[in-house]
Order: C-alpha cells, then structure tokens, then sequence
C-alpha cells in the first residue's frame, strides 16, 4: 500500500466518522440506540473536526518540519480571524478562545491557556495530519502537533493531540492496533490522565466478554474513563481514550470502529474523525466503505471560512507531494 492511499486513507476515514457522529454528538448511548439503533449511515456534513484538519494540513504543506506556534498564531491572524466577524460558529470553546486571545493581542502558549478550556479535544480533533506527515515517527508527529497545540491548548489538551498524532504514525506502516496504541502511549507521560484514561479504555475492553451485548462493553468504557456529571463533552482524555477503545474493538477496520465509537455518544463527532483516522491510515482509501465515501464532499467553511471548497482527499494529496518532496 502506497504512502499516498494511506494519507488518503487517514483524511478520509476521518471526514466520514466527524459526518457519521455529528447528529449523535452530546447524546448518551441510550438515546443514540433509542434513535437509529445503531447509527450506520451518513445523514448530513462533517463539523470543525474536518475543517481545522484540513486547516492543520496546509500548516505542515508549507512549514513542514520548520512549524512553529508562531506561524501557526499568524495563520489564525491572517487566514482564520479577517474572515471571522463575530463568534466562529461551530467552534469549540478552545478555538473560541484562541480567537479572542489572539484579538487581544496575546501570543502563544499564553493564548492556549487564558480561556482555561485547553484540556478540550480541539487539537486532537485535528492531529491526524501531523500522524500523516510523519509516518513511522510517533516523536516527530507528537513534537510537531505541539507546535500547533500550544496556540490553543494546554496540559492535558496538548497530550491528547500528541497521543492521537502519534498513534496515526504507526498506522500510517500498518502497524498493529496494540501497536499503534501503544505507540500513542509512548509519546505522552506515562502519569498523566490521558495516559490512564487510555489504559483504562483499553483494559475495560479486554475485560469485556466478545461475545458480550455491544451494550454491556459501551457502559464499561464509560465507567472507566467518561467524567460523569460534567456539562461538557469535549474532554480529551476521555474523547482520545474512547476513539482508542473503537479502533481496538473494530480491530483497524474502518467502519467496525467508527460505527462503534459514534455509538458511546458524549463528543461523538470526534470520537468517531479520531477512530477513523487512525483506522483509514491502517487500510487506506478503499477502507472507508464506499458508500460513505460518496458522501464526503469539499469542505463548506461554516466554521472556517479560508477551508471552503476544499475536499480531504487533494488535502492528502498535497501532503503526499509535501512528504514526497523532502524525501
């Protein structure tokens, strides 16, 4: 399989699971089965998660290794905030607040920490390029998405795109779902909440029966890691360890594990663009079911209008060539 099938793969898996989880995100796991029994089919258009990973992708396209937090702050300055007049809709609280920071005439790590919502998963949302350009380096994809990260996230936020962008460069070789999730592990402290949260999800799993009720595993994964009784889903540790849980109980394959991780319901949309990113850098292209393929289109720009008119799979493209070109 082709380095470029493989980064095609990746951006792909990850448009359809952020499309197939948007009308399940915030729900819980009864009301998910309540409405579609199992949420199969892609009803409507992907989310933030899509555009900032198609955002992030052009970062690397043209700093590649060279990034910096820097270039990334003048980015939001000059491509994301003119077009911006009033709240961005759609965005999470992280990258409101990075755009409000960045207004004030705050720079990074500062503007990833003042609207205390840095433990968010809007950078692991979108780290699967970082995974994607630096196939077989977890180090590298981990040092770079940082760069990215520390313009609008903080502590645990900025490992939990580590952990993501790490996991997607092992993938990106077909390594083995244990070994990919180790290889998330490896690049983020061993003490830290996303590390124990991911540990956790994978233990619950493994404990869990195989031939079990579907029901019985979703709640154990949301006993071992969901933070009960917090009015927000966006959490990091927990969105990260429960799209690990997905990939490893779908075994790589892209639509077991996103059909799984939209299921958990809490931030959906994510947990299923993280699970089938990491899954479609495993199986490439055609890994994405065809079906759900057809329904990702160029991207609209509701949240970031510089995005608009933009599809995942000439984003991969471009990355490909970027890579190609350094070789």
């Amino acid at each position: 399989m082709t380095y470029r099938d493989r980064a095609r793969g990746c951006l792909l898996g990850l448009a359809a699971g952020d499309a197939l989880g948007a009308p399940a995100e915030n729900l819980t796991p009864s009301e998910i089965r309540r409405r579609w029994g199992r949420l199969t089919e892609i009803e409507g258009g992907g989310t933030d998660d899509t555009e900032y990973a198609i955002f992030a992708s052009s970062l690397l396209v043209r700093h590649g290794h060279d990034l910096t937090s820097e270039d990334v702050a003048a980015a939001y300055r000059s491509e994301i905030i003119p077009l911006v007049a009033g709240p961005m809709k759609g965005a999470g609280f992280s990258e409101l607040g990075t755009v409000e920071a960045l207004r004030r005439g705050l720079e990074p790590p500062l503007t990833g920490r003042v609207h205390l919502h840095g433990w968010s998963d809007g950078l692991a949302m979108r780290a699967a390029p970082y995974g994607v350009f630096c196939p077989g380096d977890p180090a590298e994809a981990a040092r770079l998405v940082e760069q990215d990260g520390r313009v609008s996230q903080s502590g645990e936020g900025i490992l939990g795109g580590r952990a993501v962008a790490g996991a997607v460069a092992a993938a990106m070789t077909g390594a083995s779902p244990q070994d990919v999730v180790s290889a998330a592990l490896s690049v983020i402290p061993e003490d830290s909440w996303t590390s124990r949260t991911i540990v956790r999800a994978r233990d619950a799993l493994a404990a869990a029966p195989g031939d079990g009720p579907v029901d019985e595993t979703v709640e154990a994964l949301h006993e071992a890691v969901v933070v009960k009784h917090y009015p927000w889903t966006d959490v990091a540790p927990e969105a990260v360890a429960l799209a690990m849980a997905a990939y490893l109980a779908g075994e790589g394959d892209v639509e077991t594990s996103v059909t799984f991780g939209v299921s958990l319901g809490r931030d959906a949309d994510t947990i299923g663009a993280i699970a089938g990113a990491i899954a479609g850098a495993g199986q490439g292209e055609r890994g994405t079911p065809e079906r759900w393929a057809a329904r990702i289109g160029p991207a609209t720009g509701k949240c970031l209008p510089v995005v608009a008119g933009r599809h995942v799979l000439d984003v991969a493209d471009e990355l490909a060539d970027e890579l190609a070109e350094g070789l």
